[in-house]
């Protein structure tokens, strides 16, 4: 395969020794697998804007901060300096992240550098040292898909303690290693303090997961764990290792628990369409 230019530049620095293989390109990136040494990672090269199709990236951005005045004045007015120091936020949001995360003991792949644009990081393998399968492209025991959601809950739950929200969770942003569980992708996260969407970005990140999971386990579909961390959180109460329950009783004078219920509805369909999409291409690629 031709070397792609950006990771000619860290073969060129001495980063990494070779480019093995490509292993997927996304909306917002495109990630290969490297040698460095002898040691075999992966390098997530970010998209610049123009070949970018991820959309409503203003929601996402809202709580963000720029480096100095002079940066946030010139992302304030969009000028081409202003849209690069924005596009270079973006592109470093991930990384800070994943630091942030790994030392906070989220299960996340661990970082090993970001060089020209490009993230370095740990190659999530499973058992036989394949690249791991994403958790939306396995089947699971009832029992396996109880002890998965409680493993993501938990990691939402560190997420939110540091203050983050990972904002595009689903099956598909979470990888299956040998050990369980792995979270990635993390452009999008999101202030849980300085974003004004934060709440609705939460809920739709645990339902994603919820519904998911609850094709193997129903009674999963039953559980309110977003609304409870969401509440435990705006109450300053939540930490870490805090004892969920699942259980949330709605304030209906001040709620339309209807309407929460066909978000949450919509959330689950919208993650199987988005499974049964996945499926119908794999099948037209075999």
């Amino acid at each position: 395969m031709k070397t792609p230019e950006a990771l000619q530049a860290l073969i060129d620095d001495g980063v990494i020794d070779e480019v093995l293989r490509p292993l997927k390109s996304g909306k917002e990136a495109a990630v290969y697998v490297v040698r460095c040494g002898d040691d075999v990672r992966c390098a997530k090269v970010y998209k610049d804007m123009a070949q970018r199709s991820f959309k409503q990236r203003t929601q996402y951005q809202e709580g963000r901060k720029v480096r100095g005045s002079r940066e946030a004045r010139a992302v304030g007015k969009a000028s081409k300096y202003g849209r690069k120091q924005q596009e270079d936020a973006w592109k470093n949001t991930e990384v800070d992240a994943l630091y942030q995360l790994r030392e906070a003991g989220v299960l996340v792949p661990e970082p090993h550098g970001y060089f020209h644009g490009v993230l370095l990081m740990e190659l999530v393998t499973d058992a036989g040292g394949f690249s791991a399968p994403r958790l939306g492209e396995v089947e699971l025991s009832a029992d396996e898909a109880r002890e998965f959601h409680q493993i993501l809950v938990r990691q939402v739950v560190k997420m939110l303690c540091c203050g983050l929200i990972h904002g595009d969770l689903s099956a598909y942003n979470v990888l299956v290693g040998p050990d369980g569980p792995v979270v990635i992708d993390f452009p999008q996260v999101v202030s849980a303090a300085g974003n004004n969407a934060a709440r609705q970005m939460l809920l739709r990140d645990v339902n994603n997961l919820t519904a998911s999971l609850g094709r193997f386990a129903p009674e999963l579909l039953d559980t309110w764990y977003g609304e409870e961390l969401w509440a435990l959180f705006e109450a300053g109460s939540l930490q870490p290792d805090t004892e969920l329950t699942g259980t949330f009783v709605h304030d209906e004078s001040t709620i339309d628990l209807d309407g929460v219920r066909h978000a949450i509805n919509d959330a689950r369909e919208e993650a199987l369409i988005r499974e049964q999409g996945r499926q119908a291409k794999a099948e037209e690629e075999d």
